[in-house]
């Protein structure tokens, strides 16, 4: 599905999200806040836009996608950004070794994975103790009325700019299916906190559209 989509993948979101998907990668990059030389992992990293902004910032970015159409996607756009490099790996069985991070991030991602909470600790084993962790994904607005608005959007509106703008309107359905399934911004903290991660913390952006999850790995 996902490969079908990653031509038009950014313009689909753009489109979607009336423009807010830069600004929510802009919020997203400065959680991860990188370092000349750090070594960084951007799991479900999509078309690698969020990579290449990462990597500019002077770190060593790997960008990992289950997708081989996505990953194909940010070589072809972002294959000459340095210190970016791609590898295609599976959430629940990350192909590094212990340790190897200074910090990870995951955007819009850990929804699709069969076994978030694996990912997660598979996430932790990755990155060093008292590295960072970042999530940005879709969230539950707290605001009830806003709430009810934002599922009307998701329900009615969503779907038909999907297919008008997009190469595939049923992976959009799919899309929409899995934010209402989705947990709250404090159950998602509560299994970041179960899989190793400790100070962890969620900072909504745009009233709960989406939510920022930050944490630190464990040192003990």
């Amino acid at each position: 599905m996902f490969d079908q989509v990653a031509k038009r993948y950014d313009l689909t979101n753009i489109a979607m999200t009336f423009g807010l998907d830069a600004v929510w990668r802009r919020a997203t990059t400065r959680a991860v806040a990188p370092q000349p030389g750090e070594r960084i992992l951007d799991l479900a990293a999509g078309t690698c836009r969020s990579s290449a902004s990462l990597a500019r910032s002077g770190a060593q970015v790997v960008a990992a996608d289950f997708s081989p159409g996505m990953l194909a996607e940010g070589r072809r756009r972002y294959g000459d950004v340095r210190g970016l490099s791609f590898v295609e790996a599976d959430a629940t069985a990350l192909p590094f070794d212990d340790g190897e991070f200074d910090a990870v991030t995951m955007s819009y991602g850990l929804r699709n994975v069969n076994d978030p909470k694996k990912a997660l600790a598979e996430l932790a084993r990755v990155t060093r103790p008292g590295g960072r962790i970042v999530i940005n994904e879709f969230s539950t607005p707290p605001n009830a009325l806003f709430r009810r608005l934002y599922r009307f959007y998701n329900d009615r509106v969503l779907p038909r700019v999907a297919r008008i703008v997009g190469s595939n309107g049923d992976a959009y359905d799919y899309l929409n299916e899995s934010i209402r399934a989705w947990p709250d911004q404090r159950a998602l903290a509560a299994w970041i906190g179960e899989a190793g991660w400790s100070d962890v913390a969620y900072h909504n952006l745009s009233f709960g559209i989406v939510a920022l999850h930050r944490a630190r790995r464990r040192t003990a």
